[in-house]
């Protein structure tokens, strides 16, 4: 008789990060554009950025994952599997994936790339999980790495002040005490959110011309009134709907780990769930955008300041190009 297949969840075991030294602080863009200090704390809560000067999306991968890997006794050909989030991949192929699977000497892993914009952290995580969970792999690396700098327009004023370039990972593992790790997800994507919030070319449907070039089509491309709208909507919502879901109250939940898109967007997905700002993770302030790097930034810097304790019910939430968003909840099982 085959023995009866216990059921385990997914839980982070380890988190690392990894942000470049260069400071692009707020007085930079007054130089460069027609911006203030004080416009652009009030409108985003952003003021710094970090800015990578030699290296691409796969070099802060690798150098995330080595810190994590720093902090366990796991060796780099133990992992099994690596997913990168990205918008900024290295180029189109091989995936960055594959290139820090060769940086940081994990030999015996496969992966690959996942490309959901700001929701990228959340849908890779969902994946890795799902891996964990079908039994056949132990150790899962999912990384969030962008590189925004090198797809910003910094003659876009209301553009170039949101991102920033960094990396953070976290390693999922299973456990058999279904008290801790990843407990549910809602994702969504909608594909009417294209016409104002994309890059335009680079890929199949506008391969790189003179005239891309020229028409700046290289460059990401926000209406940001109608994506504010839409992200406020979205991420509150899907935030709600899963504490409902999961019978979880305010006082329930530990943190909200927010995509570092706005200020002023993470207030109102708080209110909608009933939290107070002290129960919600915030870098914004340091980092600005850095797409798929904001959520495990924020677990990385909460955890190793004591912030966040074994048992602490999380809930992360992201809103992205495409239109993506969503939400998972998990409880953290880290001493």
């Amino acid at each position: 008789m085959q023995a009866e297949n216990k059921k385990i969840n997914a839980t982070i075991t380890a988190v690392g990060m990894y942000v470049p030294d260069k400071i692009l602080d707020n007085k930079y863009f007054e130089s460069i554009v027609d911006t203030t200090d004080e416009w652009i704390v009030s409108r985003t809560g952003i003021k710094e950025r970090r800015i990578i000067e030699n290296g691409a999306s796969s070099d802060m991968a690798a150098f995330a994952i080595k810190d994590l890997l720093s902090t366990t006794n796991i060796k780099p050909e133990e992992i099994d599997v690596i997913i990168v989030a990205t918008v900024t991949p290295d180029m189109f192929f091989p995936a960055t994936a594959c290139l820090v699977q060769e940086k940081i000497g994990a030999k015996n892993a496969w992966g690959f790339d996942l490309s959901a914009a700001c929701s990228g952290f959340l849908f890779a995580l969902q994946t890795g999980a799902a891996l964990i969970q079908s039994g056949a792999y132990k150790k899962v690396i999912v990384v969030g790495s962008d590189k925004m700098s090198s797809i910003t327009d910094y003659t876009d004023r209301n553009n170039c002040i949101l991102f920033g370039d960094a990396a953070s990972a976290v390693l999922l593992e299973p456990t058999s005490d279904l008290r801790y790790g990843i407990k549910d997800s809602l994702l969504f994507c909608d594909g009417s959110g294209k016409d104002v919030l994309h890059m335009k070319a680079g890929g199949s449907l506008y391969p790189a011309t003179k005239e891309t070039v020229e028409k700046r089509w290289h460059y990401i491309y926000q209406e940001g009134k109608t994506v504010f709208k839409a992200a406020v909507k979205g991420m509150a919502d899907v935030s709600y709907e899963i504490m409902k879901k999961n019978g979880l109250k305010p006082e329930d939940v530990a943190y909200l780990v927010p995509h570092q898109a706005n200020l002023r967007i993470i207030d109102a997905t708080a209110e909608r769930m009933g939290i107070s700002r002290d129960k919600v993770m915030i870098n914004i302030d340091k980092y600005g955008n850095t797409t798929a790097a904001t959520i495990p930034l924020c677990l990385t810097e909460y955890y190793r300041n004591g912030k966040v304790k074994k048992g602490d019910n999380l809930i992360l939430a992201a809103f992205g190009a495409g239109y993506t968003w969503g939400s998972i909840y998990l409880t953290w099982s880290i001493d």
